[in-house]
């Protein structure tokens, strides 16, 4: 069997957990701060837990885990 290969872009953007989750950035922090609260920005800190369904298919492109 050939290598499966890693879609380029799911590297860079997601990471799993040892028990197999996806994690991401959190999304919303690039551009436009001034308009948002602060309190939301503070909430946008960090990285999230993607939900079932996107991992799924986030899963199928990074094959090896």
């Amino acid at each position: 069997m050939p290598k499966l290969k890693t879609k380029s872009g799911v590297k860079k953007r997601f990471r799993l957990t040892a028990k197999g989750k996806v994690r991401h950035a959190q999304a919303g922090k690039r551009h436009g701060m001034i308009k948002r609260s602060n309190d939301q920005i503070r909430n946008l800190r960090g990285t999230a837990i993607l939900s079932d369904a996107d991992a799924k298919k986030v899963k199928k492109w990074m094959p090896y885990g």
